[in-house]
């Protein structure tokens, strides 16, 4: 604001300007000490010989200000004499943190504020950073923290900046409470929501710290999921936080769900200016929604239809919005589609990325400088920015450019912590289970995610590297690089391992909801059969390498990724081996179909086949042969299914199920924290290619059952109740399962 008073001021003063449009003979620059003449002139774009006049001091003001070198400039011109005198800030010798004993804060506090350690001090700015300080200690857990800033001077030239810290008590999430018509039970509100109720277990989860920015995104969270549900009118209030004596808070939300709506109709007001046949497509879209549950990712797929005829017919400077008219309970969606301002975007200014690499942001820019401005674009961009969940905040402003035609695009980011921890155990009846995983998002500011995985089971330790290009050269592609080992220990199936290899990977979208992944894959198993296992078996002891590629697509229509509720996935995966000491191909097919069939029953209907078969003769070693999870063949024990050489079951070459799910929400009183579904499995494992002796076990099994999920005090909780329906004589069965887990 100061420097803003001083440009106003001397623009009145050479309102009075007298030698105009003289050129300047002479160049005079007084106070400067730090930043030389050369630099000066180079900033300010100031030349000898160069016209002045009131319009040429003006900019030279302005240059020189932005560079916040200058706490003061002054520009005079007489007798052909360009005179500047300046008055630089003083440099921030040393900006010291006392307080906080964390250097990794430490090191993002001096990454977020706008001081520098040998930089410009602006005493104007010093509050901000102030506020932005007790930001970042508010977004870990600590709401009510003392941060005080004081100034050493040192000499006229340099200052050392002392903060001083004091982080206040931690406040934490005690109970999680919704209250009001919500509709929805509460077990489920909390699998929608960050926030987490503080558990003695969940000592590495940051969301169990209250803080506003937490509340924030959970706002967020249940108003598009309400929506998504036909909730549209749907009110939510956080207005109850509940602080107690110990500092922590019980977080209440306040939800008044109202009417479920119904999409009755879908028009298209398209601007006379466009052909009306280029959009008569849309109406095959529309028709798919017409009857369904308003949900605001339906209209986004309509939008996206939209954007997707205007780029195919190359139509310019094309804006749309969209009405939604409300009648009793049916929603009528009107997509108006007009011609926009005809400007162009001049430049565009990415401000606020201290940490990441501006081409990170670029790349995800469907605007660039010299195309046509569309609002569309602007705010698709926008969206693509906050979806690599690297930024706290993105925002956009427009200004006018230099000509009536041309616009300035500011893209303003708001950076945060991007690293991530997490840890899980679980307990049950097929054994224990404990999972680590540490990840950084933002690899040196470069958008790359680096990730490190640790497994273990009771027959599996594994362990995994991932090194993640989410837009691989701004292409739009991700390509991946991991390094994994696995280590199996399986008495039950005759064999252990150590698998070691390296990978690559790329995924892409290559039509509407069509994705195509691309592989290639060396690994390194070292196979050892037990004491105990058959002379057959026996056979496959050995070493063995393997180069493999592998392709694949999926067809995905779900409504969301998380807990769809209508939609489907479909996915196709085949693996050839390039070079293998035993070859094989393998081919799996799976499909996921969701339905909700009234408020109280969503249904599904999943299909799995896999089949591994050898090449040139070869048989397929047992660590590649197949099986069926717990979770898709339920009331058979893990691993115990299908062909059984000896007192071992070997797995088959071919494994397939087919589950019919229901899942019951409503059924159960919201105070049990339980959710309950039925279900009816198909499966089959089968099919032994190393000895034509044994039983292929080519039986159809079946099973029916309960599925209870509990949201105990301890974490939680799944139980299995089942009935075998048919089964082999070898396989072995189980009534009842259990699981136990949580994340820390």
């Amino acid at each position: 604001m100061g420097n803003i008073i001083k440009i106003l001021f001397i623009l009145f003063i050479t309102c009075s300007f007298g030698n105009a449009n003289e050129n300047s003979k002479q160049i005079k620059i007084n106070g400067n000490q730090r930043i030389s003449d050369e630099t000066i002139k180079i900033y300010g774009e100031i030349d000898l010989n160069k016209t002045i006049n009131e319009k040429e001091i003006n900019k030279i003001l302005k240059n020189l200000y932005s560079t916040n070198f200058f706490e003061n400039v002054n520009v005079s011109f007489s007798n052909n004499v360009l005179k500047i005198d300046l008055k630089e800030y003083p440099v921030v010798n040393q900006l010291l943190l006392v307080g906080e004993k964390s250097n990794g804060i430490k090191k993002q506090i001096k990454k977020i504020i706008s001081i520098k350690e040998k930089r410009s001090f602006i005493k104007s700015n010093l509050s901000n950073d102030l506020e932005i300080i007790k930001k970042l200690y508010s977004s870990i857990g600590f709401n009510s923290p003392k941060v005080d800033a004081s100034v050493k001077n040192i000499d006229d030239k340099s200052i050392d900046l002392i903060i001083e810290i004091d982080r206040g008590k931690e406040s934490r999430i005690t109970s999680i409470k919704f209250i009001g018509d919500k509709k929805i039970k509460d077990k489920r509100l909390k699998d929608i929501i960050a926030s987490e109720e503080s558990k003695f277990w969940k000592f590495i989860s940051r969301n169990t710290k209250f803080s506003q920015n937490l509340v924030d995104l959970d706002l967020r969270l249940l108003q598009n999921y309400y929506k998504s549900l036909g909730y549209y009118d749907v009110v939510i209030n956080s207005n109850s936080a509940e602080i107690l004596k110990s500092g922590d808070v019980n977080l209440i939300y306040s939800i008044e769900a109202g009417k479920r709506y119904i999409i009755k109709k879908i028009d298209t007001n398209l601007d006379p200016t466009f052909d009306n046949k280029l959009f008569l497509e849309l109406n095959k879209d529309y028709k798919k929604y017409i009857g369904e549950y308003y949900s605001p990712f339906k209209v986004q797929k309509l939008l996206e239809s939209i954007d997707n005829l205007i780029e195919k017919n190359n139509l310019q400077f094309v804006e749309h919005n969209v009405e939604e008219i409300l009648d009793e309970d049916n929603i009528t969606i009107k997509f108006n589609i007009f011609e926009g301002e005809k400007v162009l975007v001049e430049r565009i200014n990415i401000v606020g990325n201290n940490v990441t690499n501006e081409d990170v942001i670029r790349g995800e820019l469907l605007l660039d400088e010299g195309d046509p401005f569309t609002k569309i674009k602007l705010d698709k961009s926008v969206a693509k920015i906050r979806s690599r969940n690297i930024f706290k905040n993105v925002k956009s402003k427009v200004s006018s450019g230099s000509d009536n035609n041309l616009k300035v695009v500011d893209i303003n980011i708001e950076e945060k912590p991007t690293g991530e921890i997490s840890a899980g155990a679980g307990i049950g009846t097929n054994g224990g289970s404990f999972g680590v995983s540490i990840s950084e998002n933002n690899w040196l500011g470069k958008g790359k995610k680096v990730k490190f995985e640790l497994e273990v089971d009771q027959e599996t330790l594994s362990g995994d590297i991932v090194y993640l290009d989410p837009n691989y050269n701004f292409l739009g592609n991700e390509i991946s690089y991991n390094l994994f080992s696995t280590n199996n220990d399986k008495p039950d199936q005759g064999f252990e391992n150590t698998l070691v290899g390296f990978g690559v990977n790329t995924k892409f979208e290559q039509y509407k909801n069509v994705f195509t992944s691309l592989g290639i894959s060396a690994s390194y198993d070292d196979l050892q059969t037990l004491d105990s296992a058959s002379s057959g078996l026996k056979k496959q002891s050995g070493e063995f390498s393997e180069l493999s590629g592998s392709y694949g697509f999926s067809y995905d229509t779900r409504d969301r990724a998380f807990m769809p509720t209508n939609g489907a996935i479909t996915s196709f995966k085949q693996t050839l081996p390039f070079y293998a000491d035993k070859k094989a191909v393998s081919n799996t097919l799976s499909s996921s179909i969701y339905k909700t069939l009234s408020e109280n029953i969503i249904g599904a209907t999943k299909f799995y086949v896999s089949a591994i078969n050898g090449l040139d003769d070869e048989d397929v070693r047992i660590s590649k042969r197949k099986n069926l999870s717990t979770k898709r063949l339920r009331g058979f024990q893990k691993g115990k299914v299908g062909p059984i050489d000896g007192k071992d079951h070997v797995g088959g070459n071919y494994a397939s199920a087919i589950n019919f799910e229901a899942n019951l929400p409503n059924i159960l009183p919201d105070d049990t924290n339980m959710d309950v579904g039925v279900f009816l499995d198909f499966g089959n494992v089968w099919g032994v290619d190393y000895d034509s002796t044994i039983d292929e076990s080519n039986k159809l099994r079946s099973s029916t059952g309960l599925a209870l999920s509990w949201s105990s005090p301890i974490g939680p909780m799944t139980f299995i109740l089942s009935q075998n329906l048919s089964k082999a004589n070898s396989d072995e069965t189980e009534s009842f399962n259990f699981n136990l887990g949580t994340t820390f």
